[in-house]
């Protein structure tokens, strides 16, 4: 059963209802499992769960502490190349834009300047971002970039286009082991209005694609909704479908979710789901009393008075003094078109004290590849078959 089936019993019209008729017993009832089913996740998404966000904190808050102890794991995005021809209306890199700015793809010598600037700042976890442009920036450049990487860090990970298993296997055997790959938006109408051109059009390939990535052998796997574009109980909906989907079916790999929210977008585009802060809040607390074992990052492009907030409610990673263009955090000169504004322009130290502050400790490096006996060990760490009739209660 692929994850498409699960989407296809799960129909916006189903969640819908069943948020729509839950009840505050329904969600005391859900408070008082241990695992929660899809009907326990509407109630908590739900209207009625509302007067019980703060038992629900607490509640997160401990399920957290027992799974990921009081550790944040600190990394930082490398944008390699802001060359796109995709056209996706809320984005900044889109080919039609309309943005002057200046495209390029990084040289070698300058991703390697690049990485020397966040080794330097003590990052071991490094996360290479490009356009939708495989023209532009193919496979075998990603994994040069891949390769690079891993002379200056511990763990490296990519959010680029969809890739086929054998490209996911090729970057998996020069160093890489996490990818980053948000569906933006679940409902397909949506998604069909808001992607114009390019291969991210498939809604499908865009949707099979974390799994392939699994497949290959990539060991950390990390999804979201781009949340704004559609009804945000929704899509988050889906989106911890989707992560307990790939717990099962990629059972050796390490699942996370994002909660990335749209703010700054380009004129063109006018967000038409906002969501506010105790949306986001009630949405990340019903997804980690689903998902317990689900590791949950938080990039800057919320503020940092909220980052700081959010943390003990389920973070177990976040980004910082993050740059969203290529060259960002090595030259000064002449600015490049970046994707979005970031909100904590905070630098990685202070990002770093506000989580001990917190009470957590920060985290540089939470992984090293001496502790896996083969590289090639990870490859096939998806397996057929992952939900059962009693995911669709």
């Amino acid at each position: 059963m692929s994850f498409a089936s699960v989407l296809e019993y799960w129909s916006a019209d189903r969640v819908r209802e069943r948020i729509s008729l839950s009840s505050e017993r329904d969600v005391e009832r859900a408070l008082s499992k241990e695992e929660l089913t899809e009907t326990d996740v509407c109630a908590l998404l739900s209207e009625a769960a509302r007067p019980w966000l703060e038992a629900m904190a607490q509640l997160a808050h401990r399920r957290t502490r027992r799974f990921f102890g009081r550790t944040i794991g600190l990394y930082a995005p490398l944008y390699i190349s802001n060359i796109c021809g995709a056209d996706c209306v809320y984005c900044g890199y889109a080919v039609r834009s309309g943005s002057k700015l200046k495209r390029l793809t990084l040289t070698e010598a300058e991703i390697r300047r690049e990485c020397e600037a966040l080794a330097a700042r003590g990052f071991q976890h490094v996360l290479l971002l490009t356009g939708e442009a495989p023209r532009a920036v193919p496979v075998s450049y990603i994994e040069k970039a891949v390769s690079l990487a891993r002379e200056y860090f511990a763990s490296v990970s990519i959010e680029v286009y969809a890739l086929d298993e054998d490209e996911y296997r090729r970057l998996v055997y020069a160093g890489l082991d996490g990818v980053t790959l948000y569906m933006e938006t679940y409902d397909r109408e949506t998604y069909a209005r808001v992607h114009l051109k390019g291969r991210k059009r498939d809604y499908a390939y865009r949707l099979d694609a974390i799994e392939r990535a699994g497949k290959a052998g990539v060991r950390r796997l990390s999804i979201g909704a781009l949340l704004g574009l559609y009804d945000w109980r929704i899509d988050g909906f889906w989106a911890m479908l989707h992560a307990r989907y790939l717990q099962k079916a990629c059972w050796q790999s390490a699942i996370s979710m994002s909660f990335p929210r749209l703010i700054h977008t380009p004129p063109r585009f006018r967000v038409v789901n906002p969501l506010s802060d105790r949306d986001l809040v009630q949405l990340m607390l019903a997804a980690r009393l689903f998902l317990p074992e689900v590791g949950f990052n938080l990039s800057t492009r919320e503020r940092a008075s909220l980052r700081d907030r959010l943390i003990p409610l389920g973070v177990t990673m976040m980004s910082a003094g993050s740059s969203t263009r290529p060259g960002g955090y090595s030259t000064h000169g002449e600015e490049t078109l970046e994707q979005f504004e970031i909100e904590d322009t905070r630098s990685p130290a202070e990002v770093a004290e506000a989580i001990r502050k917190a009470g957590y400790d920060p985290v540089w490096k939470d992984f090293d590849a001496a502790f896996v006996d083969d590289q090639v060990g990870w490859v096939g760490s998806c397996v057929e078959g992952s939900t059962d009739d009693e995911n669709h209660s």
